[in-house]
């Protein structure tokens, strides 16, 4: 069985995220299971270097990824892909059966560690989108390629 684990830095986040997210975990399942977890966000003051809270939040966030995952750091500047690709790296992870883990990073992004540790680096839009909503857009998008590789009725695009 693969396990997905979301992994954000962020503060408590509205009920509605919880809900989104927590909606669309419940519903992978058989071969793959997804995860919401979230590391709360480094102290920031004007006296805090960025650099500092980066690396706090990603000590944090690199502590619950197992050591065997495959993580996928999600970016501005990273790759875009459609759901067929990413259907196609879900069954690819599947056949390989390490964990797979995204890393959405707090305001200033992910920690160098942290870019260091990904294998693939994720785009979901040139936007930048609030960080509830990227929640549960990648628990969405996760769920719709599981279902393409399902043939759940839920994706008929």
């Amino acid at each position: 069985m693969l396990r997905l684990t979301l992994i954000t830095a962020s503060n408590r986040q509205p009920e509605w995220v919880e809900q989104g997210t927590g909606d669309y975990a419940k519903r992978v399942r058989g071969r793959c299971t997804l995860e919401i977890k979230s590391v709360p966000l480094a102290r920031r003051t004007a006296s805090t270097p960025v650099e500092r809270a980066l690396a706090d939040e990603g000590e944090r966030m690199l502590a619950l990824v197992p050591s065997d995952a495959q993580v996928v750091a999600l970016l501005e500047n990273g790759k875009p892909w459609s759901t067929k690709q990413l259907a196609a790296k879900l069954d690819q992870w599947m056949q390989q059966g390490a964990p797979v883990c995204f890393l959405v990073g707090g305001p200033d992004g992910l920690s160098p560690n942290c870019l260091t540790r990904a294998v693939e680096r994720w785009s979901l839009s040139g936007l930048t989108l609030p960080h509830g909503l990227v929640r549960i857009v990648v628990a969405e998008a996760l769920y719709r390629a599981w279902s393409l590789l399902e043939n759940h009725p839920y994706h008929r695009g």
